[in-house]
C-alpha cells in the first residue's frame, strides 16, 4: 500500500502545522495543566494523534495502526532493556552482598 504524505493538507502552513502539533499539545497539557494521569494522558495523546492522522492528513487506517504499533514497539523497547539490566545488577549485588552495603550507603 502507497500514500504520499501531505506536509500541507490546509492549505496554509502554520494552521496544518498547528494541527499537526496538536497532539504534543494535548499529550503535555493534559499532564501539565490538568494532572492527568500519564498513561491517561498518553492515550489521549495517541488519540488525538489517530484522529488528526485520519480527519486531515487523511492517512490509511492501516497505516495507522502499523505506526501506532510500530511507535509502542519503538517506546517500550528501551524502557524494557533498562528494566532487564536492573534486574540484572540487583542480582549481581545480592549475590555478591553488596546489596547491604549499597543500601546502607543510601541511607
Amino acid at each position: 500500500m502507497t500514500w504520499s504524505q501531505i506536509y500541507d493538507p490546509l492549505g496554509h502552513p502554520v494552521l496544518s502545522t498547528l494541527l499537526a502539533a496538536l497532539p504534543i499539545l494535548v499529550l503535555l497539557g493534559s499532564l501539565g495543566l490538568f494532572r492527568v494521569k500519564a498513561h491517561y494522558a498518553a492515550l489521549l495523546g495517541l488519540t488525538t494523534s489517530l484522529v488528526v492522522a485520519v480527519v486531515i492528513f487523511r492517512m490509511p487506517g492501516r497505516m495507522i495502526l502499523a505506526s501506532a504499533a510500530y511507535g509502542g514497539a519503538y517506546g517500550l523497547f528501551p524502557i524494557g532493556w533498562i528494566v532487564l539490566n536492573v534486574i540484572f545488577l540487583y542480582q549481581l549485588t545480592n549475590e555478591r552482598g553488596l546489596f547491604d552495603r549499597l543500601r546502607q550507603s543510601i541511607t
